[in-house]
């Protein structure tokens, strides 16, 4: 199903976030753009060079007034452990929702009901908690935090900039489009 111009499901879990527990709720991820960066599993093979990719850009991220939410059917419990014994998760400043009951995996439609565990995706939403972005890779596909920090600065251009689009591999300072009557057949 697709997810584009969808709210956030409702959810409530505990995250694990600069070395304490708390909990998390819809209603806190609102006010800010957000990503969600749903993976398999803790202390796998692929996961900790997207989570540490995902760390490498959180600083601008957050200039950009983001907030990222690392999600995994694992438990907070699971994340801390990751997170002290691990030099690439280690890096991590953003929360890590732990999801064992896997409510906000089926709720943003990534669960792998036979092993319990979530597919690489991710997802983008503006602060009214409606999703822009939505990206889902196979297992073994890694994903780019550059390009969704890309994403990201379009979604942002095109919600300040009424009629406006951002073209193919758009980045920051180029020229957008205004679709018009004027415009069809011309690109």
């Amino acid at each position: 199903m697709a997810m584009i111009n969808k709210s956030i499901p409702e959810f409530k879990v505990e995250a694990f976030h600069n070395g304490e527990f708390k909990t998390v709720t819809d209603a806190d991820v609102k006010g800010k753009w957000s990503i969600f960066l749903f993976y398999p599993a803790d202390f796998t093979f692929v996961c900790p060079t997207e989570l540490e990719d995902m760390a490498n850009q959180y600083e601008e991220l957050q200039k950009l007034g983001v907030e990222v939410f690392a999600v995994s059917t694992d438990t907070h419990f699971c994340h801390k452990a990751w997170h002290d014994s691990s030099d690439a998760i280690g890096k991590i400043k953003f929360p890590m929702l732990g999801d064992p009951t896997g409510a906000i995996t089926r709720g943003f439609d990534v669960m792998i009901e036979e092993a319990h565990q979530a597919l690489r995706g991710t997802f983008l939403a503006d602060p009214d908690g409606i999703i822009k972005v939505a990206e889902i890779h196979d297992l073994g596909i890694g994903r780019s935090a550059k390009d969704m920090v890309r994403k990201v600065k379009a979604a942002q251009y095109v919600a300040a900039n009424d009629g406006e689009v951002c073209p193919a591999a758009w980045e920051e300072g180029q020229a957008t489009l205004t679709p018009s009557l004027d415009l069809v057949g011309k690109i």
